[in-house]
């Protein structure tokens, strides 16, 4: 069986004959918002050095460098209010060259290995947006203040991220997408199922229509707290959370989500066992993991991306415990 099928398969719940493993970097963390052309060569020489020293079970394709959701209006909000009139402008070209980021990384890799591309929720493209620009607003003041105006512009948004979603898979050649969304603070669940959710499930949706395979991620970046039962309805096929800031096990999510397949497990963060732990330690980590959780929808990972300079031998290690355990 091909490292290919073997995902593909564990997305499936389908008895597999090992776990697999899948961690991820960013391989141009100084650039999120950089699309030049030397940002994009980093990215590609990223990947293509992690392919060729890990020979990982699957590629998370990273989108450094296209952080920034083009929208000059947005940047420029006088109030609030501003939200129920202001204009999206053209994402054309800034979906084309993730396009072709895209295209570039699964020609090199779609025979070894299923990819799935980086797409955030419009929330936090909005977020980044205004973040840059130093504007005077947060999404969370919007979200008080107008959620009525930043849900409109959010599915607006969301219009563009639905087409770059399917386009990467369509034209790009990915399996599908790892969607990133995370709850706002201050908004209570019902209102951000009234006012977030809708542009985040309309991607979901609009990707479900070229691919089976799409995963949805569910941000504890730095700490951060979500109900993870905001998302039990959202469309996806495998749902990967951190284990860690939430205190949900890999168990206990995938009875919240349905069966669905699971990613993750381990601490992503330089206190982790899978940065600092000694191989004895990080096979103890995996066995339980597995022993916990079991051998059929799941794919041992972590709660976001990992520290850049994680030794390979580390994440070989959860790879060899896993195919022994599962070899039981």
């Amino acid at each position: 069986m091909s490292k290919r099928e073997l995902v593909l398969n564990a997305f499936d719940n389908k008895v597999v004959e090992r776990v697999p493993v899948g961690f991820w970097f960013h391989f141009a963390a100084d650039a999120f918002f950089n699309s030049s052309e030397e940002t994009v060569k980093r990215n590609v020489a990223g990947h293509q050095k992690y392919v060729d020293e890990f020979q990982p079970d699957f590629l998370k394709l990273m989108s450094d460098g296209f952080f920034g959701y083009p929208g000059e209006a947005l940047k420029n909000l006088k109030t609030a209010a501003d939200l129920d009139t202001v204009e999206t402008e053209d994402a054309g070209a800034w979906i084309q060259g993730q396009v072709d980021l895209v295209k570039e990384l699964t020609g090199r890799f779609k025979a070894e290995v299923a990819s799935f591309y980086n797409i955030f929720a419009p929330a936090t493209y909005l977020s980044f947006l205004l973040e840059a620009a130093e504007s005077s607003f947060t999404v969370e003041q919007l979200a008080k203040e107008n959620p009525k105006g930043l849900s409109r512009v959010l599915l607006e948004i969301a219009k563009d991220i639905a087409v770059l979603s399917q386009r990467v898979i369509t034209e790009g050649g990915a399996d599908g997408i790892y969607f990133s969304a995370r709850n706002i603070d201050g908004l209570s669940k019902a209102d951000y199922l009234s006012y977030i959710a809708p542009s985040e499930q309309y991607i979901l949706e609009k990707a479900n229509t070229v691919s089976d395979y799409n995963i949805l991620h569910i941000c504890g970046y730095e700490g951060h707290r979500n109900d993870l039962s905001t998302y039990v309805d959202y469309p996806a096929k495998a749902v990967n959370w951190a284990v860690t800031v939430e205190q949900v096990s890999l168990q206990e999510g995938k009875k919240l989500f349905g069966g669905r397949a699971v990613i993750g497990g381990f601490n992503n963060t330089e206190n982790g066992i899978l940065y600092k732990g000694s191989k004895e330690e990080i096979e103890a980590e995996t066995q339980k993991l597995l022993e916990q959780a079991g051998n059929v929808g799941v794919i041992l990972g972590a709660d976001c991306t990992i520290p850049s300079d994680t030794p390979l031998e580390h994440l070989s290690w959860v790879r060899e415990k896993a195919r022994a355990v599962s070899a039981k």
